[in-house]
């Protein structure tokens, strides 16, 4: 009865149409491509290109570390912790005399892992994981035929973890070659290959399960997720497309058990050949470089500077003679393009500067005193990184404060006594904060003693009473929040403070 009713409305439906003389569409229909009746003939195919890698590290062994070495067992397994604690009670006790973090007599120990890695010349020219070969004093790579052979390393670079190796065959070799990852959509077959737990030669089959993740690894993640079995000893293999094209390199997995769930994580190819190609010429990767600490544009950063929606990466600050400053861009501007590119949020603006040749101009679009302004900026090369931390003093003791109650903050100039007690810059320029309420926007938002306001809206401030005024001139204009450059321990950032109609009261 069902179906038949069914069928006569849709009767109903095409004749309504004919007699209106109306053209009907058809409803778009997505059919999805059937799998491979196998994936054997494909993997004949790629098989030969990758590789195992093992590696062999020299260090010196521990005097509490004398007899069994614990078996390997997945991270957090019960067996992992109950193994150490019985081996650990019956290791033999240092001799009188005898440091017992030490001993003499236990000579250096080789310790060995294992990895995966893919041909790309057949000259012996063999791609990795960095973290697979990092710190090893030998490198082996043996091919699909089990033929062994010594390799050297070409260069490697930390932040994409990516390594480069040589290897001199006989013969030329079986190779892979790069695709385009940005054509790999969600949902697309893809195959892993690789070494994992040592057995050797191992395919797995899946899809792209997501694109562009961030999973905290490095400034430039971008990762392909794919639930093809990834394992360790997967790592620095290659994730295939279906024409055989490696489209990324297995990286990372997501695991409580040190399995797989089917969450791994592989380097997009068009990132990997560009930082490849680098090893190759200079044994190591050169990276556009800004000149701009930055941080992500909230809800409240975007509305207390006028703009419409939160995107782009805002300024934090510029360092002196970098690119950025030659191109007069300032803390507070919101970088809204980059040589042609959105950026619509914070963490992709490294990558896409990163990318840029090194010694081009491009155009930068930034959002400055409520208006897009573009300007040219001409792209370094990124140096060695240079942090430098300090620690502020447990209890100091505050000078003289200004009262901005309604925002939970206490405020001071900047004193040679208070450089000193709160270990500030000689050059440090702004108002200090002496003190913060619990449970005021200042609080919420993280600020604390020592911290330093160094721009109101966008305009600097030297005294407490500029800081008062500037605020004051906010809440005449209704908005929801002021925007403060604050000069904190980790660096400047931009933070907004509420001024919502509960904390809209004059300074007491």
């Amino acid at each position: 009865m069902r179906s038949s009713t069914r069928l006569a409305v849709r009767a109903g439906a095409v004749l309504l149409a004919a007699s209106l003389a109306v053209p009907v569409m058809a409803p778009a229909i997505a059919l999805a491509r059937g799998a491979p009746d196998s994936f054997a003939d494909l993997a004949e195919k790629l098989l030969p290109g990758v590789v195992n890698i093992s590696s062999s590290q020299t260090v010196a062994a521990r005097g509490d570390r004398q007899g069994p070495e614990v078996p390997m067992f997945p991270p957090g397994s019960p067996f992992e912790q109950f193994f150490r604690d019985f081996l650990d009670r019956n290791r033999p006790s240092p001799s009188p005399g005898q440091r017992g973090d030490r001993s003499p007599q236990t000579p250096p120990r080789k310790m060995q892992s294992l990895g995966s890695g893919f041909i790309i010349d057949s000259a012996g020219i063999v791609v990795t994981n960095n973290h697979v070969i990092e710190g090893a004093d030998e490198i082996t790579v043996t091919l699909q035929d089990n033929t062994s052979l010594k390799a050297t390393l070409i260069g490697r670079d930390e932040r994409t973890d990516i390594a480069v190796l040589k290897v001199t065959p006989e013969k030329p070799l079986a190779s892979v070659n790069f695709g385009d990852s940005d054509r790999s959509r969600v949902g697309d077959w893809v195959l892993a290959i690789g070494n994992p737990f040592g057995l050797g030669g191992s395919v797995t089959a899946g899809i792209v399960s997501a694109r562009g993740r961030d999973i905290q690894q490095g400034p430039y993640d971008n990762f392909i997720q794919t639930d093809a079995a990834i394992n360790r000893g997967n790592s620095g293999g290659p994730l295939f497309n279906m024409d055989g094209d490696v489209i990324g390199i297995n990286t990372a997995i997501y695991s409580p058990s040190g399995g797989s769930i089917g969450i791994g994580f592989s380097i997009p190819s068009n990132i990997a050949k560009t930082v490849v190609a680098q090893l190759r010429d200079f044994g190591r990767a050169k990276r556009g470089w800004l000149g701009v600490k930055i941080q992500q544009v909230t809800p409240d950063i975007a509305e207390s500077m006028g703009l419409k929606e939160p995107s782009g990466a805002l300024v934090a600050s510029v360092e002196d003679g970098g690119p950025a400053a030659t191109a007069k861009l300032r803390g507070g501007d919101i970088i809204l393009k980059f040589d042609g590119q959105d950026v619509k949020e914070m963490r992709t603006l490294p990558r896409i500067v990163a990318e840029t040749a090194i010694g081009r101009d491009v155009p930068v679009t930034i959002w400055r005193d409520g208006r897009e302004v573009t300007l040219s900026a001409k792209v370094g090369e990124l140096p060695d990184d240079q942090k430098v931390a300090s620690a502020a003093p447990d209890k100091p003791t505050p000078p003289a404060a200004t009262e901005l109650s309604d925002l939970g903050l206490k405020l001071a100039p900047i004193t040679p006594d208070a450089r000193d007690r709160f270990q500030l810059g000689q050059d440090q320029k702004g108002v200090l904060i002496t003190d913060v309420a619990s449970g005021s926007p200042a609080s919420d938002r993280g600020l604390k003693p020592g911290d330093v306001i160094v721009e109101v809206q966008q305009q600097e401030v030297t005294t407490p009473a500029e800081v008062v005024d500037r605020v004051a001139r906010v809440r005449k204009t209704d908005r929801r929040s002021v925007l403060m450059l604050i000069q904190g321990q980790d660096g400047p950032r931009w933070v907004p403070l509420s001024l919502t109609p509960d904390n809209k009261r004059q300074p007491g």
